[in-house]
């Protein structure tokens, strides 16, 4: 199990993914979930993933070495791709090969299932930045101002604090300490998310990440929002009223 988020927001994108893999009682896992695409001067993609990790390795694989998407001629990988939509259709493309190849073995009685969702957001020069939540099937749908966010993976916990909080206009900074707070919320509910996370900043028509951080049980700020999230809720707990019935 994992969990990822992508936001979208009036100044930028904010990105953020566990590590976690695989938990039980004699192994956990740790694999990297965020791709960045960002060699090119036009283009800065992320793209965060849940499910089979061979799927995944294997979709990032494709769009790397390049597809044929519907309607052309000559092979598309995130080098080449003119706008988000058709990175989007490249990422689905990719997962309907691994399916061609891999989905009838995995989705067989004793077999693991086919399962993979990617975040895909970024900026491409000539469109604003944009967001995709891409499906097992190849299908994807597009975030938007009165829906700015979208999770993979473990999302009940970590939802109900977006819900309340996150809005377009919200600024990067703020969304950061959001999305912390929702993964701290999953973290504590569910040991198959865990440390560390990968989060990434991306500011509108900047064509480069303004930052790209792991955290970990040591990083400062995430043990500050922690601990104070924590305490507030407490806080706020205690100072309801009580029933009166």
């Amino acid at each position: 199990m994992t969990y990822c988020l992508g936001m979208l927001l009036r100044e930028g994108l904010v990105m953020l993914s566990d590590s976690r893999t695989n938990a039980g009682i004699d192994q956990i896992s740790t694999f990297r979930k965020m791709r960045v695409w960002d060699e090119a001067e036009d283009r800065t993609i992320l793209m965060a993933t849940s499910g089979n990790l061979a799927i995944s390795q294997s979709v990032v694989h494709y769009v790397n070495d390049g597809l044929v998407l519907p309607g052309q001629e000559t092979r598309s990988t995130m080098a080449s791709v003119r706008n988000l939509f058709e990175a989007a259709q490249l990422v689905g493309e990719a997962i309907r090969t691994v399916h061609r190849i891999d989905g009838e073995r995995l989705e067989a009685k004793d077999g693991s299932g086919f399962s993979i969702s990617c975040l895909l957001g970024g900026q491409i020069a000539g469109e604003a930045p944009r967001l995709f939540l891409i499906y097992s099937a190849g299908n994807f749908i597009e975030a938007t101002v009165e829906t700015p966010y979208f999770q993979i993976g473990e999302t009940k916990y970590g939802k109900p604090i977006l819900d309340r909080a996150l809005s377009y206009d919200l600024a990067l900074t703020q969304a950061i300490k959001l999305g912390l707070i929702s993964m701290d919320s999953t973290l504590r509910s569910n040991l198959s998310v865990g440390l560390p996370l990968d989060l990434v900043l991306y500011r509108t028509d900047a064509l480069h990440l303004e930052m790209h951080r792991k955290i970990d049980e040591t990083d400062p700020y995430f043990s500050i929002i922690r601990h104070q999230w924590s305490s507030s809720l407490k806080n706020a707990f205690a100072a309801l009223s009580d029933p009166v019935w």
